[in-house]
């Protein structure tokens, strides 16, 4: 491994970083006006329902195609350029929606983008893993990307705290992310550019690795992430009960996230140096990830077990509710870099991302449903599905040395 090697593989994933932080900042600038628009639009809380649970669901069932045909085409430049343009026409276009039906339509056609973009763009981030460490090389695309998740919600409150939530109010700050959603892309181009093919970043020994399935302990392992994604809350349901209990009030809820999203990124580069020890050593680093859901594991009893009269136990279940999601935005997909032949990449990241999606959904509906019913059962139920997962994962792991055996090839 030379440094010049080394030095371009870092430099490729801080240009992919900036690329994850500009989009970010629109994207989860625009999810914090969404509910607020739609009640402005006199939406009702059902329709807010249908809004995001319908582009979720559009953005998670699309991944498994998008990245089978990044695979078979080797267009990843293309495919993560045409994902990320999806931002300069939905977001944007929100300012001239007046109804409710074309806020859902264009959400949907921001989380279409992601889904086209998320595979082919985890894919080019994976050939930088050789020589940077794939828990490196993901680990620092989640923290900027997290930097982008704070400062979206910032700069979106700050329009709106100007103009106030009205027509002209909403309509500015939804232009306003025109300029990060443009950046995102400006960037990307630069890194075609720098880096036209950005499979010379990765060993020549990875290419000579057959490609013909993913087998079955890739398979066991997806089986872990489904348990992991049951139990990690989203984080609407979390803010909904500190919220409901009077543990925050709902003006500080979007600070409290901030600061989740922040801690989020400390914990993946924590997480990601980690990871890459572990493989140095000879191993899949399977037990770091296995490690770090089980920590975050806890976040559920004291996240829904936090009153007014407890708030400390809501700032432990949010702190840990950050770990592990950190840990499955960052090292488990460097799992997927490290054990899977990079041929196979855009294939194993779309099967991922699908199979988290429709567990994450499922979980929703499991936790709200139980929230309702038994606050405590809610707690114990989605802890034991992040413990369960993490023995899966750890499982999937045991006595396997080389990422071909993890792949089945």
């Amino acid at each position: 491994m030379t440094e010049d090697r080394k030095t371009r593989a870092r430099r490729f994933v801080i240009l992919l970083g900036w690329v994850s932080l500009f989009a970010d900042l629109c994207y989860e600038g625009m999810r914090s006006a969404i509910g607020p628009y739609l009640s402005f639009l006199g939406a009702s809380a059902t329709a807010v329902g249908v809004v995001s649970g319908t582009g979720e669901m559009v953005g998670y069932a699309v991944r498994y195609w998008s990245g089978a045909v990044a695979d078979r085409t080797g267009a990843y430049w293309g495919i993560t350029i045409a994902g990320y343009a999806t931002n300069l026409v939905a977001v944007p276009l929100l300012a001239l929606a007046g109804n409710w039906p074309m806020v859902a339509a264009l959400v949907a056609l921001e989380r279409l983008g992601k889904a086209i973009r998320s595979p082919a763009k985890s894919t080019l981030t994976s050939f930088a893993a050789t020589d940077l460490g794939a828990g490196k090389a993901f680990a620092i695309n989640e923290a900027m990307d997290q930097v982008g998740g704070l400062l979206g919600p910032l700069a979106v409150a700050g329009v709106l705290a100007w103009k106030g939530e009205t027509a002209t109010g909403f309509a500015l700050a939804f232009v306003f992310l025109a300029a990060p959603a443009l950046a995102s892309v400006l960037v990307l181009l630069r890194a075609r550019r720098l880096y036209p093919d950005p499979k010379a970043l990765e060993d020549e020994g990875a290419e000579g690795e057959p490609a013909a399935r993913l087998g079955p302990r890739y398979r066991v392992y997806l089986v872990g992430v489904a348990l992991v994604a049951i139990g990690l809350a989203d984080w609407p349901l979390i803010a909904f009960h500190l919220d409901k209990a009077g543990v925050v009030g709902a003006a500080l809820l979007p600070v409290v996230y901030a600061a989740a999203m922040g801690f989020d990124g400390v914990v993946s580069l924590v997480a990601g140096f980690a990871f890459d020890r572990r493989r140095a050593a000879g191993t899949t680093g399977a037990g770091v990830l296995a490690l770090f859901v089980v920590l975050g594991a806890a976040y559920a009893p004291l996240a829904f077990g936090a009153s007014a009269a407890s708030p400390y136990l809501a700032i432990g279940g949010v702190a840990l509710w950050s770990v592990a999601h950190a840990a499955t935005n960052s090292i488990a997909k460097a799992m997927i870099a490290a054990i899977v032949p990079r041929a196979q990449r855009g294939r194993a990241y779309g099967l991922y991302y699908l199979v988290f999606g429709v567990a994450w959904w499922a979980g929703s509906l499991l936790l709200g449903a139980l929230y309702d019913h038994d606050r405590a059962l809610c707690g114990v139920t989605a802890s034991t599905a992040l413990v369960a997962g993490a023995g899966v994962i750890l499982w999937s792991g045991l006595g396997v040395r080389k990422r071909s055996d993890l792949s089945g090839t």
